[in-house]
């Protein structure tokens, strides 16, 4: 089993720490478009990069950083990335071998690698660079393992980069009164990473995880056939 996991938004910049060294990232077949980004995001001028990296200026700070992404302090992927769905899945304390933390500028990494903070994401439209799921798809497709059972938590734009076609897929949705409440969803999901992470015995099937989830107390409906599946919980 692998669990994909979107990004968040939001991320925690360290103070101090080796910078970012791009050959020691995870997937070296994706080096080249890692490289290509960074080097876009590092030309960018402002204020007019707030239109393409698609924010506020209440988020100049953030945006800011781009500029000096190779020199700034880095730190593991996975205190970097904040947020509900991370803050419920507190993935420092668990084995994170059989995870990949989804990214518009390094593609897929692991909760290991050590990163800078960043500001971008995979809906932004930079100079010559029209689609970012466009660019990142060939990369992902040959460097990104298509096998297994994966379990994917990603929104929409980042599976837009990368869908498997040949592994079992597993998405997970969370309903409260019948509808989707974005953060209940994110809330929901991190729970459910770390239930699966946590568990003695490693799922191996759309069924293993509903199981799981279910023992958890969670009400839960399976759905789909073949390749495809979805695990609805009901809050």
């Amino acid at each position: 089993m692998r669990i994909l996991l979107p990004p968040s938004e939001g991320k925690t910049a360290p103070s101090e720490g080796e910078p970012l060294d791009v050959s020691e990232l995870a997937f070296p077949g994706l080096t080249k478009t890692r490289e290509r980004l960074l080097d876009v995001l590092s030309r960018l001028t402002f204020p007019r990069a707030l239109k393409y990296l698609d924010v506020g200026p209440g988020l100049l700070d953030e945006a800011q950083r781009n500029l000096t992404l190779r020199d700034a302090p880095a730190a593991p992927a996975h205190e970097i990335y904040t947020g509900v769905l991370y803050e419920h899945l507190g993935l420092g304390s668990l084995p994170g071998e059989n995870v990949l933390i989804a990214s518009a500028l390094f593609g897929f990494l692991r909760p290991s690698d050590r990163i800078p903070a960043y500001r971008l994401s995979m809906g932004s439209t930079l100079p010559r660079i029209a689609s970012l799921p466009a660019l990142w798809r060939d990369p992902l497709r040959r460097a990104i393992p298509d096998e297994g059972l994966i379990v994917d938590m990603r929104s929409s734009s980042y599976t837009a980069a990368w869908k498997p076609k040949q592994a079992t897929l597993v998405g997970v949705r969370a309903f409260v009164d019948g509808k989707t409440v974005s953060h209940m969803v994110k809330a929901t999901r991190g729970d459910v990473a770390r239930l699966l992470l946590s568990s003695p015995s490693t799922p191996e099937t759309p069924e293993d995880v509903a199981s799981l989830v279910r023992a958890n107390g969670q009400s839960v409906e399976l759905s789909g056939s073949g390749r495809s599946w979805s695990v609805d919980i009901n809050l």
